[in-house]
């Protein structure tokens, strides 16, 4: 049996490839999140030779899409939603305002962020 994250990479990962015109040389990223570790998510991108960045586990927090969910989170609590339905509409709201050009700065201070992580030997950082 083949698990979501396969399926989701099988239907996704080269078309998006492709339509943002990366060519050949891609590396592919992720976290340690166990349904990306898993035996069949490695054969997957073994099989469909997908290079993969290798990722410390100690420092989730290079990746700058966690502060951008960390962004939204911090969005979205300050609105204090009280039902599901409610926080899905404001999740969606509060997404629609984040400005590319934050999710911009976030790609661009990941030179520094990853020389400070080098620094802390992998630990968190105060980014």
């Amino acid at each position: 049996m083949r698990g979501n994250y396969v399926d989701i990479l099988t239907q996704h990962l080269k078309t998006s490839v492709r339509k943002l015109k990366l060519g050949c040389k891609w590396i592919f990223q992720m976290d340690n999140d166990p349904k990306h570790t898993s035996k069949v998510v490695a054969k997957w991108l073994k099989d469909n030779e997908v290079k993969v960045l290798e990722w410390s586990s100690q420092s989730p927090d290079l990746n700058p899409i966690e502060h951008l969910w960390a962004e939204l989170k911090r969005r979205v609590r300050a609105r204090r939603p009280t039902n599901l339905t409610q926080l899905h509409q404001l999740c969606q709201e509060e997404w629609a305002k984040i400005h590319p050009t934050y999710c911009g700065k976030l790609v661009e201070g990941y030179p520094k962020h990853l020389t400070q992580v080098k620094q802390f030997k992998g630990n968190a950082t105060k980014y």
